[in-house]
């Protein structure tokens, strides 16, 4: 295990974390792994700790991860529901944040629509924080499963090619995953329609290709991106049923792809728009493997924030 040190109070992003920090969390991720094998499937580790999971937008596969990977380490926890809140009655995001905080609870797991919201909170606030999503920013806990199953299944991220298709433009999960496969020395792919590639995205150190055939038959990771219609305010291609017929991956697109091409996505899928029913459920397909490793990349982020927390307060 590499012997860097974490002493980071929040984990907001992946852009200005170091290649050896990545490489700690990943690592110490492996070491939590087979707590999940256990019979008993708990460790002291966050005891007397308490954790507020925040979600200011739906969640389902990483509201759950947290909550789990913070029992799994015996944390006290807090599920915080924003249409239930003091928010719909006009407080500010940063007041509710505060008296959470005068509750002594020790980190905050954040979502929330607003890009930079957990990381205007974090340089304010003495709790820990954790982006668990911040608008079209960066969601860092995705990449770094998305990270750990690649290295599970490839053995390493030197050197791998990892092409991702679809929106680009509004994916919080590109950007982070981006940030941190080329810090580890991967090569980078982007493709999809022009409308959704952000622009200058060149410049973080990917290649665009539009094409799906030549962004596809070299890869040896395609992670899938969901058409986020949900953040679009324009019309960035004609319709689901062109854009599907373009770029989804199937069997016959996968033809032209290597034998021992991983298919990834971090959810939620639509079926039958970026991949076909038989490839999602096919024998490339390691998405589920992506959610259980979730788990264990997320109860290491926490273990590590706890313990810069110690020595903060110590």
């Amino acid at each position: 295990m590499t012997k860097t040190a974490w002493t980071r109070k929040d984990l907001v992003g992946l852009k200005d974390l170091s290649r050896e920090e990545i490489t700690l969390i990943l690592d110490t991720a492996k070491s939590l792994q087979e707590v999940s094998t256990r019979p008993v499937k708990k460790v002291p580790t966050l005891r007397g700790r308490t954790v507020a999971n925040m979600f200011f937008e739906p969640s389902t596969r990483t509201r759950i991860s947290f909550e789990l990977a913070e029992k799994r380490l015996s944390a006290d926890t807090i599920n915080f529901s924003a249409a239930t809140s003091s928010t719909v009655k006009g407080e500010s995001i940063k007041d509710t944040v505060r008296n959470i905080e005068s509750l002594k609870v020790d980190i905050i797991v954040m979502r929330h629509p607003a890009s930079g919201a957990p990381h205007r909170l974090a340089e304010r606030l003495d709790v820990s924080f954790i982006n668990a999503g911040d608008g079209i920013n960066e969601h860092p806990t995705q990449a770094l499963l998305d990270m750990f199953t690649i290295k599970e299944k490839k053995g390493t991220l030197e050197g791998v090619k990892v092409t991702f298709i679809g929106d680009i433009l509004h994916s919080r999960v590109a950007r982070s995953n981006i940030w941190g496969l080329t810090k580890m020395g991967a090569k980078v792919v982007v493709c999809g329609p022009k409308t959704l590639i952000p622009p200058k995205v060149e410049e973080l150190g990917v290649e665009v290709i539009y094409d799906l055939y030549d962004a596809i038959k070299d890869a040896d990771v395609i992670n899938l991106l969901r058409i986020q219609m949900e953040r679009q305010s324009e019309c960035f291609f004609p319709s689901i049923r062109e854009y599907a017929n373009t770029y989804q991956i199937n069997r016959k697109v996968l033809e032209v792809a290597k034998k021992d091409v991983v298919i990834m996505h971090p959810g939620p899928v639509n079926r039958g728009i970026e991949v076909s029913s038989d490839v999602m459920d096919g024998p490339s397909s390691v998405i589920l493997d992506q959610v259980t490793n979730g788990l264990a990349v997320r109860m290491a982020v926490l273990y590590l924030l706890s313990g810069a927390r110690k020595k903060i307060e110590g």
